[in-house]
């Protein structure tokens, strides 16, 4: 009698799903690799303009460097008093959401087996500019509302489909973020 062993299963939808795998059971058996810390590093450059560095962070037990340094410009478009050199920074947190919910899909279908042949989303957030201004108390500066739209295709049933958005929108870390807010400290250091 042969023991019942599951083929090992390969790379799907561009993702490493041996060592997704591998990652989910090793940091199970080590909880003290979870601990993370992601860093931006943001200098102003003039106007409303700003550029930040991701260069580096903290995981897996040590300092860890991205592959390559990505620099990410923001500013306002002209009609907010800026000179257009890059998206407002909520527009990165528009981005930020849809691309983490967007890795989790990828993720959560590669595990599953499913084989996407098509995701796209789109993200929607309504701000009222009176809150940022300080001409309204009564109106917030951040977003109203965010509405995320999905389309997807794959070789699973409609019903597969749907769970992995929801087990994605379930395990974003952005959407946590967002949905349940986080303590944010200020810290200034004045030089004269």
């Amino acid at each position: 009698m042969q023991p019942n062993t599951k083929p090992a299963r390969g790379p799907l939808n561009g993702v490493d799903t041996p060592n997704l795998l591998a990652t989910i059971n090793f940091v199970a058996g080590q909880p003290e690799l979870a601990k993370f810390q992601f860093r931006a590093h943001n200098q102003w450059v003039e106007g409303t303009h700003s550029k930040s560095a991701m260069l580096g962070f903290y995981g897996a037990g040590q300092e860890q460097n991205h592959a390559r340094a990505t620099y990410a410009d923001s500013d306002h478009p002209t009609v907010l008093c800026g000179a257009d050199r890059g998206p407002t920074p909520v527009e990165w947190l528009l981005h930020g959401l849809a691309s983490c919910l967007m890795a989790g899909v990828a993720n959560i279908a590669a595990a599953r087996g499913i084989k996407l042949t098509k995701v796209q989303c789109a993200v929607d957030g309504d701000i009222d500019l009176r809150g940022i201004l300080g001409i309204s108390e009564e109106v917030r500066n951040g977003f109203q509302n965010i509405q995320v739209s999905f389309e997807i295709e794959g070789d699973a049933p409609a019903e597969k489909l749907n769970q992995l958005i929801e087990q994605a929108r379930a395990r974003s870390a952005v959407f946590d973020v967002l949905t349940n807010g986080v303590p944010v400290t200020v810290g200034i250091k004045t030089i004269q």
